[in-house]
């Protein structure tokens, strides 16, 4: 256990692989009598310890323990376990994680171990009609049928639902000026939560962006190759079809840094400007965006930003055209 608690904040600093690191934990016993196995991407821990003492607070919201002071921060914490529906044996670990320029601690019956994962062996959960509070589902190893599976929590929906005030809301007066593109072009836009994609989506209404919306980087991936074969058959440049691409960083099957790769090294889509979305802070990630071609990085959530970012975005690329 010391070990694990050791590692989670040495590899929370690593950034920019195409793999990504997942730490495990339990929650206890489901309705069903099941303990399954959940999961967190390691970038937003900053530490996992025995948990602490906690005080309770009057009136504090539903699964709110209250608050436990770590490292003179006061942080409040969340008991996971109630908040998916589980039955712990007890809350030994909290998980103090930053999501969204905000720092909670989430109460879990036992922490296990540490997985390096490739991203081809996350699925969505969305896709694969579970969706809920899980956002996506990993193959822990290579045991075809037989492979155990983690259920990554979307923090993002857990933190809407539990704690509404830490999630942003979009003031559609401060997104700035509307976007003028091209007819028939739209900003393509990919993230995996549900609660992310919705605040993007009323950014770009805001903006007055036509958009497509996908929910991993193969599924934005595969749009992009489609609009560039469009593109190609009606004579046009692929910016005629595609103004801008907004991705998330964390996403099953392909992360954004793979996919604005990617994009950057085809020969039709490499003048498609992209601008990183995610709530993975940090220089390191911001200066990997960078080298793998991403014009813009923003952090989750601040609409102003956003719509500053897509506009420069956008308004670069009409100059190099």
């Amino acid at each position: 256990m010391t070990s694990v608690l050791q590692e989670v904040d040495e590899r929370s600093r690593l950034a920019g692989t195409n793999k990504f690191e997942l730490l495990l934990f339990r929650l206890g016993q489901d309705p069903g009598g099941r303990r399954e196995i959940f999961g967190i991407n390691v970038f937003k821990v900053r530490e996992a310890l025995v948990m602490p003492t906690v005080t309770a607070m009057p009136g504090a919201p539903q699964h709110v323990l209250g608050v436990a002071n770590i490292r003179g921060q006061i942080v409040p914490v969340i008991d996971l376990p109630a908040v998916v529906g589980c039955t712990p044996k007890g809350l030994s670990i909290l998980i103090v994680t930053e999501y969204e320029r905000s720092v909670q601690g989430f109460a879990v019956e036992e922490v296990e171990e540490i997985t390096r994962l490739e991203w081809s062996r996350v699925l969505s959960a969305e896709a694969n009609a579970v969706g809920g509070m899980v956002t996506s589902i990993a193959r822990l190893d290579t045991d075809g049928d037989k492979s155990r599976l983690a259920l990554v929590l979307d923090v993002e929906k857990v933190l809407r639902d539990v704690l509404p005030s830490r999630v942003a809301e979009v003031d559609a007066g401060r997104v700035g000026a509307r976007l003028n593109l091209p007819p028939g072009s739209v900003v393509l836009a990919a993230d995996d939560s549900f609660v992310a994609r919705s605040q993007i989506e009323k950014v770009l209404q805001a903006l007055n962006a036509p958009y497509i919306m996908t929910k991993t980087g193969k599924e934005a991936w595969d749009r992009l190759r489609a609009l560039a074969h469009e593109a190609q058959l009606e004579g046009k440049p692929v910016t005629d079809k595609v103004a801008v691409v907004l991705s998330d960083l964390e996403m099953p099957e392909m992360d954004g840094f793979t996919l604005t790769r990617q994009i950057k090294q085809d020969e039709r889509l490499r003048h498609v400007p992209v601008v990183i979305h995610s709530s993975l802070t940090g220089q390191a990630n911001e200066d990997h965006a960078r080298n793998v071609g991403a014009e813009g990085y923003v952090p989750k959530f601040a609409a102003e930003e956003l719509g500053s970012a897509i506009r420069k975005a956008v308004a670069a690329a009409a100059q190099r055209t």
